[in-house]
């Protein structure tokens, strides 16, 4: 049985979509998607280890390390082979899923996220930040800063208060340790490797992750599609769900 916290919600009779979600949020970063995800999938969404109700088993943790917690998710749930739709560190699992066990991907959408992302001190030193301070909001400010346009968070005030308040529950170790992961984090030699057709959804505004880690990782996967969406930042899934759920829906259904 799996430990990673999860939800599967839709009608059985449908294709599962998992949904994997960035550094510091919980599944609940999908809400804005799943009327528009959920009609036409079943949607399985879950916490990576050390955030919302996963636990945090002793470190240091490596990419391969979440990307097995979903395989046995997958394997506790009977799902032979599913559809994954991944954000910043959810799309960094995703595409080690897809490079290690293509049998279990039907394909595969990355979001705002990279195979490999220097400088690792950076990453060092924000996980000693947060467990320094013993809270995520040691970093919270400058992290929302990064995640949403500053129209965005004028504009929509409450969903930056979700965000803000989501990221600072994070758990620190938790947070910490996933920042190892991307600390160590190099898929770039596994890209050739994915077999699933894979669609790579940039944002234009994003400074975590520019349009040219995308653009990477397209070029790397054979046959894959790179869209880049001229609004938003880097979770640009939150800031234009209707925009990001089209793109994911058009790439499953064009099987």
């Amino acid at each position: 049985m799996s430990s990673l916290n999860h939800l599967l919600s839709g009608p059985e009779e449908t294709p599962v979509l998992v949904l994997g979600s960035s550094l510091g949020t919980t599944l609940s970063m999908w809400d804005p998607e799943l009327e528009a995800l959920g009609r036409r999938h079943r949607l399985l969404r879950f916490d990576h280890r050390g955030h919302g109700g996963s636990p945090a088993p002793p470190g240091p943790w490596e990419i391969a390390d979440l990307g097995r917690d979903v395989l046995e998710l997958l394997d506790s749930l009977g799902l032979a082979r599913v559809s994954y739709a991944g954000v910043s560190l959810g799309g960094m699992v995703g595409m080690w899923l897809a490079a290690n066990a293509p049998e279990r991907i039907e394909r595969l959408v990355i979001i705002c996220s990279s195979a490999h992302l220097p400088p690792a001190q950076a990453w060092a030193q924000r996980a000693e930040a947060v467990i320094a301070a013993g809270s995520v909001g040691a970093v919270s400010a400058t992290v929302l800063e990064r995640w949403f346009t500053p129209a965005f968070a004028k504009e929509r005030p409450e969903v930056m208060s979700w965000m803000d308040a989501m990221l600072r529950a994070c758990p620190p170790v938790g947070y910490a340790g996933c920042c190892g992961v991307i600390e160590r984090l190099d898929l770039r030699d596994q890209l050739s490797a994915i077999t699933a057709p894979t669609l790579v959804i940039a944002a234009a505004e994003d400074p975590s992750t520019p349009p040219e880690h995308s653009e990477l990782i397209a070029a790397a996967i054979p046959a894959a599609a790179l869209e880049v969406l001229e609004h938003g930042a880097h979770l640009v899934a939150v800031e234009r769900p209707d925009e990001v759920s089209a793109l994911i829906d058009r790439h499953l259904e064009d099987a």
